[in-house]
């Protein structure tokens, strides 16, 4: 199974990403978007694609926050995967996310828009980045998993 991961979007619609990546959104079995939106026409056009999965981010409106949780865990090919924004602080946020999901196969937050792909006691830590390169990251960056025996991760630059 394969599931595109972007956030930190901070845009209103699908034409203000990069082309690259509506391609892997249009190819994903999952598409995870993990917050800040920032329009809610983005939703909408990103579950037009096909079987999409989400959070609210620390900035999106309250017409996004009324369809989307703050967290949740999805069950993907027998993989417990945990999805969260983030808040406040960046430093020490992927410590105090990793305490809130103490019994799963994989974290995707997002919040920082720093990429991070790596596994911390057999857990796989995922964050997407930017996917149009806001401030700090610079960079546009999102994500994809392959889920099957295991989690692989890979963050791709856009």
């Amino acid at each position: 199974m394969k599931i595109v991961v972007l956030a930190d979007t901070h845009v209103s619609n699908i034409s203000q990403l990069p082309e690259e990546l509506v391609r892997l959104l249009k190819k994903a079995d999952v598409i995870v978007h993990l917050g800040d939106y920032t329009g809610k026409q983005l939703l909408d056009e990103l579950r037009q694609l096909g079987r999409f999965e989400g959070v609210y981010g620390n900035i999106d409106s309250a017409s996004i926050r009324r369809e989307l949780p703050e967290e949740r865990v999805l069950q993907v090919e027998g993989k417990r995967i945990a999805l969260i924004h983030g808040w406040g602080a960046p430093f020490g946020l992927e410590e105090k996310i990793r305490a809130r999901f103490p019994d799963v196969d994989a974290i995707l937050y997002a919040h920082t828009h720093i990429p991070v792909n790596k596994v911390v006691e057999g857990v796989t830590v995922f964050n997407p980045g930017s996917a149009t390169g806001r401030f700090p990251a610079r960079e546009k960056t999102c994500g994809i998993l392959a889920v099957a025996d295991s989690i692989q991760g890979e963050v791709v630059r856009l």
